[in-house]
């Protein structure tokens, strides 16, 4: 990550920031944000990009003034190099932001289903970075597909369930509570795949809702399609790795790791087959990036 020196009341200019901004260094730092607000757009085939880029690593006048124009936006800069580009991120209070629940009533009314959208969002990353040093590893490349993430949803579904049973949790909790023990039962109700009559994936099933997730983090820059297999595969961009290393701390992605439904041994991650026969047959065609395990 470019490192800089901070905005200060008390910092003395050097000779290079001696000079006074002008508009024009002022359009240019606009224009290098207007950049990382365009998460498809790669500084390697954008010339004016990559100059901009070289200049905010060279000239710390001028990364200053385009991390004040960001900030100025409500733009959280987390990081500007040739792989990233300027990859920024909307703070809360940020007219780009796009909140979970403004996402889903695009698609759903009902609270269980908004839910149920953010869950989706949260397998995903998991999947797609299921160790700490996955997210520290700037060459590392995670990849899901729609089916994987349903099956590694399914999975923690079941775990959560013989938790629940362990302690005693018989009762349903609300469809709108808050964590994971009340995501299972909603989402092993939902059907993975539902039915139509020209065998389109309905929106309302658990894989509709993951096809949506992805498709949206396809449009943001976050991850690209490599192929339909297995209701459609795809790879992690560094802007995705870096958005999940912003979030990696949260309790809900941490709980849903701690499940142990991506075991990590010696440094391959698989899916772990469940008990019944159902599951193990929608583990083995959930087309996931990492090997089954063996068995003898």
């Amino acid at each position: 990550m470019s490192e800089h020196v901070e905005w200060s009341d008390t910092e003395a200019p050097g000779p290079s920031a001696s000079a006074a901004v002008t508009p024009a260094d002022a359009a240019d730092a606009a224009r290098l944000v207007a950049f990382g607000l365009q998460p498809k757009l790669q500084p390697a085939r954008d010339q004016e990009y990559a100059d901009l880029l070289r200049r905010y690593r060279d000239d710390p006048p001028f990364a200053r003034l385009a991390d004040a124009v960001a900030a100025g936006l409500g733009l959280v800069v987390l990081e500007v190099s040739p792989r990233a580009g300027m990859a920024v991120t909307a703070a809360e209070d940020s007219v780009f932001a796009v909140r979970m629940g403004d996402y889903a009533r695009r698609t759903a009314a009902d609270a269980g289903d908004r839910f149920l959208h953010g869950l989706a969002h949260l397998a995903v990353a998991a999947l797609a970075f299921p160790r700490p040093e996955d997210l520290a590893d700037d060459t590392y490349i995670g990849r899901v597909s729609v089916n994987g993430v349903d099956a590694f949803v399914r999975q923690a579904c079941r775990r959560l369930e013989e938790r629940a049973e362990e302690h005693g949790v018989n009762t349903d909790p609300a469809t709108d509570a808050p964590g994971l023990e009340a995501a299972w039962r909603i989402w092993a109700r939902r059907s993975a795949t539902g039915a139509t009559k020209d065998a389109r994936r309905p929106a309302a099933s658990t894989t509709g809702m993951v096809a949506k997730a992805v498709v949206f983090l396809t449009d943001s820059g976050f991850l690209q399609r490599t192929g339909d297999d297995n209701g459609g595969t795809y790879r992690t961009t560094a802007r995705y790795q870096l958005q999940v290393r912003d979030m990696a701390g949260g309790a809900a992605m941490a709980e849903l790791l701690d499940l142990g439904v991506v075991p990590v041994t010696d440094g391959t991650a698989s899916l772990l087959p469940a008990e019944d026969t159902d599951d193990l047959e929608l583990v083995a065609d959930a087309g996931l990036p990492f090997h089954a395990p063996s068995h003898p």
